[in-house]
């Protein structure tokens, strides 16, 4: 594994895996929850230690029980959750808290790695208020990072208003359909990483052009676009509920993409 090292210093692995459908009827979304998921159970096996959840996916206790009760050592976990701009946890600094305890709770653990403002809050008293709490936790080790999630540039400004911390990352859509090239450029001059959600959406003619990039590599052209994002600083969380999949996913350690091949990619 590779990491970047967040603007407070934290090492976050470059590659994690979401779990939005883990633990889910027929891997949907919205599907009533199981009490099994397999497929964190086989990514944990293959190496996978950055594990992106949220309170918005309803499994947080099934995530943090089957993390909780594996082999893999806490301080090895590279835990992240976010807490939802609904009114239930950010009415009100009390609320907020009491969201955050309710999630340690569910991961048995005293401490998450990173903890994201889901959507931008638009209050900004409300806003004020939620940042507050995290920097209040962040203070504590309770938190050893925080930051936020589809935020845009103004949300950014909002929340620089007031901030005595600064977000350590921001978790946008990324991908070939979505480049967000403007906010990745906004991201570095902040010294904000971005995580990218979605990493491996492409159109089929883009494909064609990634599969063949990455025939010289014995590679596909997923592998090859998740490279492309880690290549240029993006923290990917690509998400499988199938093991060759996954194992895939983390298999981008052993090449690197040329200048001429990443301009290639960048002009698709």
């Amino acid at each position: 594994m590779e990491y970047i090292t967040l603007n407070n210093g934290l090492k976050m692995p470059i590659v994690g895996t979401g779990t939005n459908t883990y633990g889910k009827e027929n891997n949907e979304y919205n599907a009533a929850l199981t009490k099994e998921i397999p497929e964190l159970l086989s990514a944990l096996e293959l190496g996978y230690r950055s594990i992106d959840a949220a309170i918005m996916y309803r499994n947080e206790e099934l995530v943090g029980r089957v993390l909780a009760e594996s082999t893999v050592p806490r301080e090895e976990l590279f835990i992240t959750t976010k807490i939802p701009a609904h009114e239930e946890y950010i009415s009100s600094k009390e609320a907020t808290r009491a969201a955050i305890d309710n999630s340690l709770k569910n991961f048995q653990t005293d401490y998450f790695d990173l903890l994201l403002i889901h959507f931008p809050i638009e209050d900004n008293v409300q806003l004020k208020n939620t940042w507050e709490v995290f920097e209040e936790y962040y203070e504590a080790g309770k938190l050893k990072a925080i930051g936020v999630s589809n935020f845009e540039k103004d949300h950014l400004e909002e929340l620089k208003e007031f901030a005595k911390v600064k977000p350590a990352v921001n978790q946008i859509q990324i991908n070939l359909k979505e480049t967000n090239k403007n906010l990745l450029a906004v991201l570095k001059e902040e010294g904000i990483t971005p995580v990218a959600w979605g990493p491996m959406k492409a159109e089929p003619h883009q494909k064609e052009i990634l599969d063949e990039i990455g025939e010289s590599y014995k590679k596909s052209g997923a592998q090859v676009l998740l490279k492309y994002h880690i290549q240029r600083g993006v923290i990917v969380i690509p998400k499988s509920h199938n093991r060759e999949n996954q194992a895939s996913n983390l298999d981008l350690f052993d090449f690197e993409l040329s200048a001429e091949e990443m301009n290639r990619i960048e002009n698709l």
